[in-house]
């Protein structure tokens, strides 16, 4: 019988491409890995600067491209400079995402269009990219992409961005299959409604707010904290048999 994992969700010697990384969700990820023990290099359009900070004083190293994922990019090239930073990539988060909201009727082709290239097309190919360098270098790596409470329901108002993490549901069903012969699992996070800058509008919306808010039983909204348990355990030595999962981490949205 093989011997238990002594230190089943240490991270030491790991590094994590974390996209979106500036803020939110993305920033609270990055530094719960930090603080498991993986380095991080983080993707994103701007200067990360805060987010450097944290991972640095959580004593671990931090690397930053700025890279538009809502124009045409050579995902193998980031990918590679991402990989040269510190000598691979073994963990991958798919975090970063935008939102455009009209009704239906009026939802523009642009818009529509700029959605999906950022929550669906940059996902895709930002995965391919690092499951192929996982693959030669024989990396038993990790991906994580962040779904959405959308991906069960349909929204108002936000076509693309339901059909876009709709999307990103059957990718990591789909990644999952096919990596897993590799030793590389596929998972995804849906998290609830959390406080960050894509939800800016709705928590300024007093009525959209206490209609939110009285349909979470834990009462309250999420913070990029809440997500810290989930991303770490998808990405550790110990989950190694957890592949094509979807993980709700909603304060019981989905089940009130």
């Amino acid at each position: 019988m093989a011997c238990a994992l002594t230190t089943p969700f240490d991270l030491s010697g790991k590094i994590a491409l974390i996209t979106g990384a500036r803020t939110g969700l993305g920033r609270g990820m990055a530094l719960a890995l930090a603080g498991a023990g993986a380095d991080i290099v983080a993707l994103g359009s701007s200067a990360m600067i805060e987010t450097a900070e944290l991972v640095r004083l959580a004593g671990r190293r931090f690397d930053a491209l700025e890279v538009d994922l809502s124009k045409k990019f050579d995902a193998k090239a980031v990918v590679a400079e991402a990989g040269a930073a510190f000598g691979g990539i073994d963990i991958l988060i798919n975090n970063a995402g935008i939102i455009r909201r009209a009704d239906l009727l009026d939802y523009s082709e642009t818009d529509w269009d700029d959605v999906i290239d950022v929550n669906l097309k940059a996902v895709f190919l930002l995965s391919q990219a690092v499951a192929r360098q996982m693959v030669e270098t024989k990396r038993k790596g990790r991906i994580v992409n962040i779904a959405s409470m959308l991906m069960f329901q349909g929204g108002i108002r936000v076509p693309a961005y339901s059909a876009s993490k709709h999307g990103i549901a059957g990718l990591t069903k789909a990644m999952a299959n096919e990596l897993a012969a590799h030793g590389i699992t596929v998972n995804a996070i849906a998290p609830g409604y959390m406080a960050t800058d894509n939800t800016e509008a709705l928590r300024h919306d007093p009525d959209r707010n206490a209609q939110i808010s009285a349909r979470i039983p834990m009462g309250r909204w999420g913070t990029p904290n809440d997500l810290a348990t989930a991303v770490v355990f998808f990405v550790a030595p110990a989950s190694g048999y957890v592949t094509g999962t979807v993980l709700p981490v909603d304060g019981g949205w989905l089940v009130r």
